[in-house]
Protein backbone atom coordinates (compact mmCIF):
# COMPACT_ATOMS: atom_id res chain seq x y z
CA UNK A 1 0.00 0.00 0.00
CA UNK A 2 1.98 3.24 -1.24
CA UNK A 3 0.67 6.96 -0.27
CA UNK A 4 1.76 9.66 -1.82
CA UNK A 5 0.54 12.69 0.08
CA UNK A 6 -0.48 15.91 -2.21
CA UNK A 7 1.85 19.33 -1.73
CA UNK A 8 -1.24 21.04 -3.09
CA UNK A 9 -2.39 20.95 0.46
CA UNK A 10 0.64 21.92 2.16
CA UNK A 11 2.03 25.15 3.06
CA UNK A 12 3.83 26.38 0.19
CA UNK A 13 5.63 29.24 2.64
CA UNK A 14 7.60 26.34 4.22
CA UNK A 15 7.83 23.53 1.52
CA UNK A 16 11.16 22.33 2.72
CA UNK A 17 10.09 21.31 6.30
CA UNK A 18 6.97 20.05 5.08
CA UNK A 19 8.48 17.83 2.13
CA UNK A 20 10.51 16.87 5.43
CA UNK A 21 8.15 15.72 7.49
CA UNK A 22 6.51 13.38 4.16
CA UNK A 23 9.43 11.37 4.34
CA UNK A 24 8.02 8.52 5.17
CA UNK A 25 5.75 8.20 2.50
CA UNK A 26 6.16 6.57 -0.57
CA UNK A 27 6.25 9.55 -3.10
CA UNK A 28 5.48 13.07 -3.06
CA UNK A 29 2.44 13.99 -5.14
CA UNK A 30 2.89 17.36 -7.19
CA UNK A 31 -0.17 18.29 -9.01
CA UNK A 32 0.30 20.65 -11.96
CA UNK A 33 -2.31 22.69 -12.76
CA UNK A 34 -2.34 25.59 -16.23
CA UNK A 35 -6.53 27.02 -15.99
CA UNK A 36 -7.14 25.76 -18.99
CA UNK A 37 -7.69 21.85 -18.60
CA UNK A 38 -8.78 22.42 -15.07
CA UNK A 39 -10.16 26.14 -13.25
CA UNK A 40 -6.78 26.37 -11.38
CA UNK A 41 -3.18 27.15 -11.66
CA UNK A 42 -0.69 26.04 -9.52
CA UNK A 43 3.09 25.82 -10.68
CA UNK A 44 5.47 25.21 -13.28
CA UNK A 45 9.11 23.25 -14.31
CA UNK A 46 11.03 25.69 -12.31
CA UNK A 47 9.32 25.08 -8.48
CA UNK A 48 8.52 21.52 -9.95
CA UNK A 49 12.14 21.37 -10.33
CA UNK A 50 12.97 22.60 -6.71
CA UNK A 51 10.46 20.27 -4.96
CA UNK A 52 12.72 17.21 -6.63
CA UNK A 53 15.53 18.53 -5.25
CA UNK A 54 14.06 19.05 -1.69
CA UNK A 55 12.66 15.98 -1.67
CA UNK A 56 13.46 13.24 0.45
CA UNK A 57 11.42 10.75 -1.23
CA UNK A 58 10.46 9.84 -5.05
CA UNK A 59 8.29 12.15 -6.94
CA UNK A 60 5.21 11.51 -8.45
CA UNK A 61 4.08 14.58 -11.05
CA UNK A 62 -0.03 14.39 -12.01
CA UNK A 63 -0.11 17.01 -15.25
CA UNK A 64 -3.55 18.79 -15.35
CA UNK A 65 -2.55 20.34 -18.20
CA UNK A 66 -3.07 20.86 -21.98
CA UNK A 67 -0.78 20.18 -24.45
CA UNK A 68 0.35 17.54 -22.00
CA UNK A 69 2.10 15.56 -24.89
CA UNK A 70 4.91 18.57 -25.57
CA UNK A 71 5.00 19.26 -22.06
CA UNK A 72 5.45 16.06 -20.02
CA UNK A 73 9.02 15.39 -21.91
CA UNK A 74 9.71 18.35 -20.30
CA UNK A 75 8.72 17.62 -16.62
CA UNK A 76 10.26 14.14 -16.91
CA UNK A 77 13.79 15.37 -18.24
CA UNK A 78 13.57 16.66 -14.32
CA UNK A 79 14.00 12.96 -13.25
CA UNK A 80 10.80 12.47 -10.90
CA UNK A 81 9.85 8.77 -10.90
CA UNK A 82 6.52 9.25 -12.88
CA UNK A 83 4.91 11.52 -14.75
CA UNK A 84 0.68 11.12 -14.81
CA UNK A 85 -0.92 12.78 -17.85
CA UNK A 86 -5.00 12.72 -18.37
CA UNK A 87 -6.29 10.46 -21.26
CA UNK A 88 -8.52 13.79 -21.99
CA UNK A 89 -5.68 15.64 -22.78
CA UNK A 90 -3.49 13.82 -24.64
CA UNK A 91 -4.09 13.37 -28.62
CA UNK A 92 -1.42 10.53 -29.11
CA UNK A 93 -0.95 8.76 -25.35
CA UNK A 94 0.93 5.42 -26.82
CA UNK A 95 3.93 7.40 -27.99
CA UNK A 96 3.82 9.69 -24.65
CA UNK A 97 3.90 6.96 -22.61
CA UNK A 98 6.77 5.49 -24.63
CA UNK A 99 8.49 8.91 -24.87
CA UNK A 100 8.55 9.06 -20.80
CA UNK A 101 9.52 5.29 -20.46
CA UNK A 102 12.31 5.76 -22.54
CA UNK A 103 13.54 8.41 -20.27
CA UNK A 104 13.84 6.38 -17.35
CA UNK A 105 10.77 7.69 -16.23
CA UNK A 106 7.18 5.66 -14.81
CA UNK A 107 4.28 6.20 -17.37
CA UNK A 108 0.99 6.79 -15.63
CA UNK A 109 -2.16 8.02 -17.21
CA UNK A 110 -5.41 9.45 -15.40
CA UNK A 111 -8.89 9.38 -16.45
CA UNK A 112 -12.05 12.01 -15.12
CA UNK A 113 -14.93 10.49 -12.81
CA UNK A 114 -17.11 10.69 -16.35
CA UNK A 115 -14.24 9.04 -18.91
CA UNK A 116 -15.02 5.22 -19.21
CA UNK A 117 -12.17 2.79 -17.13
CA UNK A 118 -12.93 1.05 -20.88
CA UNK A 119 -11.24 4.22 -22.77
CA UNK A 120 -8.16 2.85 -21.56
CA UNK A 121 -8.02 -1.22 -22.59
CA UNK A 122 -5.43 -0.82 -25.20
CA UNK A 123 -2.93 0.86 -23.17
CA UNK A 124 -2.24 -1.41 -20.87
CA UNK A 125 0.88 -2.05 -22.20
CA UNK A 126 1.94 0.98 -22.56
CA UNK A 127 1.74 2.28 -18.78
CA UNK A 128 2.82 1.60 -15.06
CA UNK A 129 0.15 3.18 -13.62
CA UNK A 130 -3.63 3.97 -13.77
CA UNK A 131 -4.85 6.57 -11.83
CA UNK A 132 -8.49 6.86 -11.20
CA UNK A 133 -10.03 10.25 -10.06
CA UNK A 134 -12.03 10.10 -7.31
CA UNK A 135 -12.93 14.07 -7.72
CA UNK A 136 -13.40 16.47 -10.74
CA UNK A 137 -9.49 17.52 -10.90
CA UNK A 138 -8.60 21.11 -9.99
CA UNK A 139 -8.75 21.60 -6.52
CA UNK A 140 -7.88 19.96 -3.12
CA UNK A 141 -10.14 19.00 -0.01
CA UNK A 142 -12.54 18.11 -1.76
CA UNK A 143 -15.09 15.04 -0.83
CA UNK A 144 -14.72 11.89 -2.47
CA UNK A 145 -17.73 11.47 -5.30
CA UNK A 146 -19.45 8.44 -4.35
CA UNK A 147 -20.04 7.07 -7.97
CA UNK A 148 -16.47 6.68 -8.74
CA UNK A 149 -15.93 4.26 -6.04
CA UNK A 150 -17.12 1.06 -8.83
CA UNK A 151 -14.58 2.58 -11.48
CA UNK A 152 -11.97 1.63 -9.17
CA UNK A 153 -12.98 -2.34 -8.98
CA UNK A 154 -13.49 -1.90 -12.53
CA UNK A 155 -9.98 -0.81 -13.25
CA UNK A 156 -8.58 -3.60 -11.00
CA UNK A 157 -10.66 -6.21 -13.01
CA UNK A 158 -9.32 -4.72 -16.18
CA UNK A 159 -5.64 -4.47 -14.92
CA UNK A 160 -6.03 -8.30 -13.60
CA UNK A 161 -7.15 -9.49 -16.93
CA UNK A 162 -3.84 -8.15 -18.24
CA UNK A 163 -0.76 -9.72 -17.72
CA UNK A 164 0.77 -6.05 -16.70
CA UNK A 165 2.44 -5.03 -13.94
CA UNK A 166 0.46 -1.63 -13.27
CA UNK A 167 -0.41 0.27 -9.68
CA UNK A 168 -3.86 1.65 -9.49
CA UNK A 169 -3.85 5.14 -8.18
CA UNK A 170 -6.81 6.69 -6.56
CA UNK A 171 -6.93 10.48 -6.03
CA UNK A 172 -9.49 13.25 -4.40
CA UNK A 173 -11.09 13.00 -1.23
CA UNK A 174 -9.12 10.06 0.63
CA UNK A 175 -8.91 9.65 3.93
CA UNK A 176 -8.86 7.37 6.72
CA UNK A 177 -12.25 6.63 6.62
CA UNK A 178 -12.52 5.63 2.79
CA UNK A 179 -9.24 4.61 2.02
CA UNK A 180 -9.87 1.10 3.10
CA UNK A 181 -12.95 0.49 1.26
CA UNK A 182 -10.84 1.96 -1.66
CA UNK A 183 -8.22 -0.83 -0.96
CA UNK A 184 -10.83 -3.57 -1.11
CA UNK A 185 -12.07 -2.10 -4.38
CA UNK A 186 -8.30 -2.99 -5.91
CA UNK A 187 -6.39 0.64 -5.37
CA UNK A 188 -2.77 0.33 -4.14
CA UNK A 189 -1.79 3.66 -4.23
CA UNK A 190 -3.46 6.81 -3.06
CA UNK A 191 -3.12 10.38 -3.36
CA UNK A 192 -3.83 11.97 -0.20
CA UNK A 193 -3.30 15.91 0.26
CA UNK A 194 -5.70 17.74 3.45
CA UNK A 195 -5.89 14.10 4.94
CA UNK A 196 -2.30 14.16 5.14
CA UNK A 197 -1.84 18.12 5.66
CA UNK A 198 -4.17 19.00 8.01
CA UNK A 199 -3.11 16.67 10.56
CA UNK A 200 -0.96 17.53 13.35
CA UNK A 201 1.51 14.93 13.03
CA UNK A 202 1.66 14.24 8.85
CA UNK A 203 3.86 11.04 9.98
CA UNK A 204 1.43 9.43 12.21
CA UNK A 205 -1.26 10.10 9.62
CA UNK A 206 0.70 8.55 6.59
CA UNK A 207 1.15 5.44 9.01
CA UNK A 208 -3.00 5.60 9.90
CA UNK A 209 -3.81 5.48 6.25
CA UNK A 210 -1.38 3.14 5.28
CA UNK A 211 -2.40 0.85 7.96
CA UNK A 212 -6.33 1.04 7.24
CA UNK A 213 -5.55 0.08 3.57
CA UNK A 214 -3.87 -3.07 4.12
CA UNK A 215 -6.60 -3.70 6.26
CA UNK A 216 -9.11 -2.79 3.87
CA UNK A 217 -6.61 -5.33 0.87
CA UNK A 218 -6.91 -8.01 3.34
CA UNK A 219 -10.68 -8.11 3.42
Amino acid sequence: MHIHPSLLSADFGNIESELASIASADAAHLDVMDNHFVPNLTFGVPVVQRMIELSPIPTDIHLMIENVDTEAIKYAELDPHSVTFHFEASKDPVSTCRKLRAMGVRAAIAIKPNTPVSSLSGLLEEIDMLLVMTVEPGFGGQQLIAETMPKVAEARALISSSKFEIALQVDGGVTSENISELAALGADTFVAGSSVFGSSDHAQRILELRKSATTGLNQ
